[in-house]
């Protein structure tokens, strides 16, 4: 006889029920979980993009007016300063005012038509000037057609001579003159005025009629006749102790083609170049790879690349990392760490300018230690604030401000190079007024055609650029320009030139003799690389950064450089 087995509990399908119950709520519940993860790093992302602005990130300050962006504290403060003020000049800014003067002209006014009695007012007495007004006026622009004739003479011995064609003057038997040609460059380069509108505003001004086609012929020539002092600013660049370099964006050549213009600056020279974000376009722009001086830069790792075998040291921009901190701020309210390294690099700063005027080589070792020991500190803590996400380097993100002060431990150098030379800039400042108008010239001309003719207008900016840099008049050095006389760097001393910073005799008539020696043997590397290259129409085909080394190493620099 077996044992009959228990009876079934009827709870035991009412559990397993909502065992099955339990265990699908649990898989949606993750389900969602999941889902609100993925929309809450969305609104998170979101979040941050919206916050994004110039004094928190690289975006420009245009943009920090646009619906929806939040103004920087700085700027919002400004704002509300300026909404409090009267409309009109503000008490100590400085103003225009006009002033009596000697008058370029004179135009004589008399009474005009009859008196009351009848007389014409034509044969009154003349009793002298009642009342005087001076106007600032400008003469009209309309252009004039003047015509060169060559004369031919017979000297006594009875052979002819016919007069030298002037400076300017092609040998086609019309043509439009230097001046014009200059101000159409000036408006298309400099003030980035649309091809099509500044032919009309020739027109307009001038009465000259002019053709698309004309302005773009300018471009061209103008950059053809400025290749060879644009080399020789290349080239100064290159020899500079420190110098700034950035890149922004351009729209150029085929729609949809994303291009980069690389810009290379110092106090004195400015230098683009147009390629695409990459070492092979930085080193095509021709300063770096021979470059033996301090690079100052953003944290664009590429300006850190040990391809750069030359360079004597790199200096981060504050300003960006100023900003990236700003950001580091808003990510982490109620963090002390962002805050204070702000305090500490703006003291430094202040402290490098002080320095700076007093004359000094470096931030007195006092003042730096106090300043350095908070930033340290403050990255230490940072550090230990925002834990490294583990995964590999290049496709695990990491959470917001976590790289920056693992750069500032690791390229602690690279942060605070200038504390110790006041010759190196702290910010970058030099090089993003450098890369701004080009901004401009692409919110108002669009995309850019060709990248032939972008370089054109490359290279006439950089002559622009340097010949203000030098006190020059942007549109003189054009209207030199054009008749093949273009204006060249001259040298100039040192802004900062201090008493205990003398170089030994040798060395300074070396350095002020620095540009017409790179000029001389420039032009003899053209020459060589002319016969070598018979090909090649101008130096502009070879001045890719190949003739810079073989031009230094031709420059006879002084032993105790």
């Amino acid at each position: 006889m077996t044992d009959a087995p228990p009876p079934e509990d009827p709870r035991d399908a009412l559990i397993g029920e909502q065992a099955a119950r339990l265990e699908a709520q649990a898989e949606r519940i993750a389900a969602l979980e999941a889902v609100a993860a993925d929309l809450r790093e969305q609104l998170e992302s979101a979040l941050r993009a919206a916050s994004r602005n110039s004094g928190n990130s690289s975006m420009p300050p245009s943009s920090d007016d646009l619906p929806g962006r939040r103004m920087p504290r700085k700027q919002r403060r400004a704002a509300e300063r300026a909404e409090k003020k009267k409309r009109g000049k503000q008490p100590g800014s400085p103003g225009a005012s006009m002033t009596w003067k000697v008058p370029d002209r004179t135009e004589e006014h008399y009474p005009q038509g009859a008196c009351s009695c009848g007389m014409d007012l034509a044969d009154a007495e003349d009793l002298g000037v009642a009342r005087s007004f001076q106007q600032e006026e400008i003469p009209a622009a309309a252009a004039e057609r003047v015509q060169h004739d060559l004369h031919k003479a017979r000297c006594a011995c009875g052979r002819p001579h016919v007069a030298a064609r002037p400076a300017g003057v092609p040998g086609s038997a019309l043509s439009i003159g230097p001046r014009l040609r200059a101000l159409a460059v000036y408006l298309v380069v400099f003030q980035h005025v649309p091809v099509e509108r500044c032919r009309q505003l020739i027109a307009d001004v001038t009465g000259a009629a002019v053709s698309d086609g004309f302005i773009h012929s300018c471009l061209a020539k103008a950059a053809s006749l400025a290749a060879e002092v644009v080399g020789l600013i290349r080239a100064l660049i290159t020899a500079a102790p420190v110098a700034g370099f950035d890149e922004t964006t351009l729209r150029s050549g085929p729609a949809g083609d994303k291009k980069y213009v690389h810009g290379a600056f110092t106090e004195e020279y400015s230098a683009f170049w147009l390629g695409a974000r990459s070492l092979d376009s930085m080193a095509d722009a021709g300063i770096l790879p021979d470059f033996a001086g301090i690079v100052v830069s953003d944290r664009y790792q590429n300006y850190f690349h040990p391809r750069w075998k030359h360079i004597a040291g790199n200096q981060a921009c504050l300003a960006h990392i100023l900003r990236d901190y700003q950001d580091c701020a808003e990510s982490y309210p109620g963090a002390v760490w962002p805050v204070q390294a702000q305090r500490a690099l703006r003291g430094m700063i202040k402290a490098w300018h002080a320095s700076r005027e007093k004359g000094l080589t470096a931030i007195p070792a006092d003042v730096l230690e106090t300043l350095a020991h908070e930033f340290r500190h403050a990255v230490l803590a940072g550090l230990a604030s925002v834990p490294r996400v583990p995964g590999p380097k290049n496709n695990t993100k990491q959470k917001p401000g976590r790289e920056l002060p693992g750069f500032c431990r690791d390229r602690r150098g690279d942060v605070l190079r200038f504390t110790t030379d006041t010759s190196i800039w702290p910010t970058n400042n030099i090089s993003e007024r450098g890369v701004r108008p080009l901004k401009t010239q692409q919110k108002i001309s669009g995309r850019l055609a060709s990248d032939d003719i972008t370089q054109d207008r490359l290279d006439i900016r950089s002559y622009i650029d340097t010949a203000r840099k030098h006190g020059e008049n942007a549109m003189d050095v054009l209207h030199d320009l054009m008749p093949g006389r273009p204006w060249r760097p001259h040298p100039r001393s040192p802004r900062n030139h201090q008493p205990e910073t003398v170089l030994p005799i040798t060395t300074r008539e070396w350095a002020e003799c620095l540009p017409e020696m790179l000029l001389t043997v420039y032009q003899q590397v053209v020459q060589a690389f002319a016969a070598q290259r018979p090909g090649d129409r101008s130096a502009k085909a070879f001045a890719r950064g190949e003739w810079i080394g073989v031009l230094l190493t031709r420059v006879p620099f002084p032993v105790n450089t």
